[in-house]
């Protein structure tokens, strides 16, 4: 009786699913395959698990702070204060799934100089683990004891990609360059400036090699206000970026419609105007050309050799 009714159970059960198997309905006719539980019909259907939502759903390429956990805080006298936040991380590169391909996260870091109100245009830029690490080594060689409370996160064989991790990684990194910025010999340091703008700038310096000079003055725009928030006005780094995108903005024949806003800026953060505008015009009275004189560019490249084109 136990086995009638066992094959009984067999065959309704291979009957449903065969129904959901096959792409059509089989006639009466056609017998069913053998009665027995290692049937490849059955042993199909066994297998054919519907994957669950968490299943289905991807990997998430980025990591994101939730905003509630970071709230601005205004400065009590109304003085301005620089800060750095990294609020978003993504894991690159995007959309790949191959395992040969060396994958890594890409930090995403904000700086803004505060007041009683949060700074409206904050200077970004993306670096790597490796980025920061370097930064580390390099004022640890030159400056030992100024790193000695700052601790940095080590590098790990497993589990980079995961949420507890960068978002550990992203409060030390917040803490190491707001330290870094509060000493004045590591601010000033070329490890950091070279940090801050390297990447962006060796890249718009790139597109003015190639006359792109659409593609380089947003670059040099952003390494302008990152570089006047940490160093502040009339330093070398601010007023050398400065010269160079006024350079970029009027190289090409149809200056770019922000160059005289630069051009300004840069008259302005200059030292007392009046005593060069004499010399120039002591030296016209006297019939020396001053038309005939080095280039802005030139004069950049002389105090910075970079790749664009003298």
């Amino acid at each position: 009786m136990q086995v009638k009714v066992k094959n009984k159970l067999l065959l309704a059960v291979h009957a449903v699913m065969a129904k959901r198997l096959l792409p059509h309905q089989p006639s009466m006719d056609e017998p069913y395959p053998e009665e027995d539980p290692d049937s490849p019909a059955i042993e199909a259907a066994a297998l054919a698990i519907q994957p669950t939502a968490a299943d289905q759903q991807p990997e998430k390429a980025f990591w994101e702070r939730l905003k509630g956990n970071r709230k601005f805080q205004p400065t009590a006298d109304g003085s301005s204060q620089l800060r750095f936040e990294i609020m978003l991380a993504h894991i690159m590169p995007r959309d790949i799934v191959d395992a040969k391909i060396k994958r890594f996260v890409v930090y995403e870091l904000t700086v803004r100089q505060d007041t009683n109100v949060m700074d409206e245009q904050p200077a970004k830029i993306e670096r790597r683990y490796t980025d920061f690490r370097e930064l580390y080594q390099c004022l640890k060689r030159e400056q030992p004891q100024a790193l000695n409370n700052i601790s940095f996160p080590s590098k790990v064989l497993m589990g980079n990609f995961s949420p507890e991790l960068i978002g550990e990684r992203s409060i030390a990194f917040e803490d190491f360059l707001t330290h870094v910025a509060g000493q004045v010999k590591l601010r000033d340091s070329e490890p950091f400036l070279r940090f801050l703008q390297h990447e962006e700038l060796t890249k718009a310096c790139q597109y003015l090699d190639e006359r792109r000079n659409e593609m380089a003055i947003p670059l040099l725009e952003n390494c302008f206000r990152l570089l006047n928030k940490v160093y502040m006005n009339r330093s070398r780094p601010v007023l050398l970026i400065l010269c160079r995108l006024v350079a970029a903005c009027t190289a090409s024949p149809v200056p770019h419609h922000s160059a005289e806003r630069w051009a300004l800026l840069a008259w302005q953060r200059g030292l007392d105007q009046k005593p060069i505008t004499d010399r120039l015009t002591e030296m016209s009275k006297q019939g020396i050309n001053t038309a005939n004189i080095t280039s802005l560019v030139q004069a950049i490249h002389k105090l910075d050799p970079r790749t664009e084109t003298i």
